[in-house]
């Protein structure tokens, strides 16, 4: 199949239990989990399924530095038995075409450099997650509305009006 699907409310255990299997069940103590709260971007959570199995997923997170809404990419995991066949690659350009539609400027999340780098991340200094994240894994992309220019401050989770349901970028 490998077809890419919005995830399904359904699907959210299979998820958990994909990214439990790829980063451990204690992958929730990490600092960049303290973002992550109040419900993700939906029509962003994307999955890659065959045979009723999640081969792949990737979600995004309102957040906001500095006042300013920005996406969080992450987590996004491939089982370990189809890493290789392009998945997390396929779901991290379909989810930030997806968000450039929806109108957001900016995307933030920690990884590896060389590996994101492909997608136009880099390295944005002055943004700051909270520690232990090392600042040189804090990774930002802009999307054509916008970029990280002068945008500097902490990282906080969404605190701005509550998104709309498709979750297009606040104005």
């Amino acid at each position: 199949m490998n077809e890419i699907a919005v995830e399904d409310p359904e699907d959210w255990w299979a998820v958990e239990a994909l990214y439990d299997l790829c980063f451990g069940p204690t992958r929730s103590a990490l600092s960049s989990y303290r973002l992550r709260q109040g419900p993700p971007c939906r029509p962003l959570c994307l999955t890659v399924g065959d045979h009723g199995q999640t081969a792949a997923a990737i979600r995004f997170w309102p957040a906001q530095v500095s006042a300013q809404p920005v996406l969080l990419l992450g987590p996004v995991a491939v089982h370990p038995t189809r890493q290789g066949e392009g998945l997390g690659r396929a779901l991290i350009r379909e989810g930030l075409s997806r968000a450039e539609a929806l109108g957001w400027a900016r995307v933030l999340l920690v990884g590896d450099a060389p590996y994101y780098g492909r997608f136009g991340f880099h390295r944005v200094t002055g943004v700051r997650l909270p520690p232990p994240t090392n600042p040189d894994r804090v990774l930002g992309l802009s999307l054509p509305r916008g970029d990280w220019g002068a945008l500097t401050g902490d990282v906080r989770a969404w605190t701005g009006p509550p998104l709309p349901e498709d979750c297009r970028m606040p104005i």
